[in-house]
């Protein structure tokens, strides 16, 4: 029989960690690690996208991601959330 878990409840048993795009809208998150080239990584950098920093996904409706980090809002393409692992906070 086929594994009946969502996708975030299967990344979720890994230690808690996840990619951004799982996570669900109004979830307060922490940044874990960015999985990107040096490029991207230091452009997420510049947005104030660093490890350990706390963010909530204020959108995700299968769109682009609209995140509110450090008092800011940032749009994230899903490409670009697909590279970020994420943690929720409790």
């Amino acid at each position: 029989m086929k594994n009946m878990l969502s996708k975030q409840e299967r990344s979720e048993s890994n230690n808690g960690i996840f990619l951004l795009s799982d996570a669900a809208k109004g979830q307060v998150l922490r940044l874990v690690s960015i999985d990107a080239g040096k490029r991207l990584s230091h452009r997420l950098t510049e947005l104030g996208l660093t490890p350990g920093v706390e963010l909530m996904l204020v959108q995700n409706s299968g769109g682009p991601l609209l995140l509110s980090v450090r008092d800011s809002r940032v749009a994230l393409g899903r490409g670009m959330a697909n590279k970020l692992r994420v943690a929720a906070v409790i």
